[in-house]
């Protein structure tokens, strides 16, 4: 469900606003989603000024850098083993930066943020 970030009907003192107007659907965000550990999806937003913005709805593969061998390889994700931003996501299988996944690789930090950058990078924690 979309959220309304418009200006209050209300002042701070409880009285109300001389100027009532509609609601823009420039105050209006996007609905919420959550990138999910499945088959690869993707979703494509307009945002202001007819800019895009690709956010990951669903995905198994990660790129997973390896910062002693200097090399990034690809991973196959197995889940989300821990969250500190939400528990809940751990249960959920929730993809977040600063989410610890467990991959064929070993376990990797995500480093990017699905939701706004459209792409699962990760670095592999020792």
């Amino acid at each position: 469900m979309a959220q309304w970030h418009g200006i209050s009907r209300r002042k701070t003192t409880g009285g109300r606003r001389v100027q009532a107007r509609g609601k823009r659907k420039t105050e209006i965000s996007s609905e919420k989603q959550f990138a999910l550990v499945g088959e690869p999806k993707r979703k494509i937003y307009r945002k202001a000024g007819g800019n895009t913005m690709v956010r990951v709805m669903a995905e198994n593969r990660v790129a997973v850098a390896d910062p002693a061998k200097g090399k990034t390889s690809m991973g196959t994700i197995l889940s989300v083993v821990e969250n500190e931003s939400d528990p809940n996501y751990v249960r959920r299988n929730i993809l977040v930066k600063g989410a610890i996944i467990d991959t064929d690789k070993g376990r990797v930090r995500i480093t990017s943020r699905p939701g706004k950058d459209g792409v699962i990078n990760g670095v592999l924690v020792e």
